[in-house]
Parts: C-alpha cells; sequence; structure tokens
C-alpha cells in the first residue's frame, strides 16, 4: 500500500498537519507522520505534544506517494535531508504538498518554477518562479499542491484526498464531516 508521509518539526501547525492526516485516514489513505527532529515527541506551534509514528532516519519512503509540509514555522527549510528527499522524490513523479509558510521550501528547491501556488500571506517572496494565486485557498497544479493558512486546512486536506482517491472519495470524506463547499 502507498503512504502519505507528513513531516512534522518543532512549531508545527498543529490544525494543518493533524486535520490533513485526520481527513486522509477518513478516506482510507495510509498515512505516517515524521519527525525530522531527534525525538518522535514534536512540539507544536501551541504546546501540543505529537508522538511521530517514525523519525525521518528511520524511514524507508519507497512506498511514498504524497509528502506533505505543514506550515507553522519555517524551520522545515533548515533540514537539507527533506529537501534532497523532495528534489529527488518529485523528480520520480511523487506528488508533493505544502501549506501555510511551508511553500517556502518548494520555492527555494525551484519546484514552483512556471506552476501556480498559494501560501501564507507574507511568504510570497519566497515562492521562486510560481505564478501567485494567492486569491485562492488551496492550488493544485501537476503533482504539487499548496495551501493558504490553517483556516483552510480541510479544504487543503479534502483536496488531497481528491489528488489521490479522486472526487467522488473526496465528496464521500466532505460529507462526513460537514464540510461544505
Amino acid at each position: 500500500m502507498k503512504t502519505t508521509y507528513v513531516f512534522l518539526t518543532t512549531g508545527f501547525e498543529e490544525v494543518e498537519a493533524l486535520a490533513t492526516v485526520d481527513v486522509l485516514r477518513r478516506a482510507g489513505l495510509n498515512v505516517k507522520t515524521v519527525s525530522v527532529e531527534t525525538s518522535k515527541l514534536v512540539t507544536a506551534s501551541h504546546h501540543v505534544r505529537v508522538e511521530a509514528d517514525l523519525l525521518f532516519q528511520e524511514a524507508d519512503f519507497s512506498d511514498a506517494e504524497l509528502l506533505v509540509l505543514p506550515g507553522g514555522t519555517t524551520r522545515l527549510n533548515e533540514f537539507e535531508e527533506l529537501k534532497k528527499l523532495l528534489l529527488t522524490f518529485y523528480g520520480a513523479g511523487i506528488k508533493v504538498a505544502a501549506i501555510c509558510a511551508a511553500p517556502m521550501v518548494l520555492g527555494g528547491l525551484g519546484l514552483l518554477k512556471g506552476k501556480k501556488a498559494t501560501c501564507y500571506p507574507g511568504f510570497e517572496q519566497y515562492l521562486t518562479g510560481a505564478t501567485l494565486a494567492t486569491d485562492q485557498p488551496v492550488v493544485r497544479d501537476g503533482n504539487i499542491v499548496t495551501g493558504k493558512g490553517v483556516a483552510f486546512a480541510l479544504d487543503f486536506a479534502l483536496s488531497l484526498v481528491e489528488l489521490l482517491a479522486g472526487k467522488p472519495k473526496r465528496d464521500e470524506v466532505a460529507k462526513s464531516v460537514l464540510f461544505e463547499n
């Protein structure tokens, strides 16, 4: 079974990460959280402590179908091994997604060149080469999905369900969580 990996670091935005994990799992998709820190226990932006499923250095990733970067912090941009993984896997056709501040990682890697993208207001300058679509809460362009921020976390997660499992599954999950859009 293919896996979606959601990367956690100190200061991650709880709602963006956990709503995504929740919605993808409601869709029956396999999701693993991955700490890029030295411990599986990661403290989020509002001091919620979350235990990740895996440490980055323990993960295999060979079954990856989607790599997800929640925002809340710019700290994910500091992890060179994660950036190498993103470049390698995106180059191999693996889907990537980032929300809030995290699209800056994709922009810095050149993955947004010629793509439409959105982000948290004030981070537009880091979306190198992107066509800004910051009036949109979630933007999908090919194998990249970007989201604006925490208020759109469910929309972002449902977009990922659609990307991986199709619109009927997205609609089914949206209805089950009373999401109207």
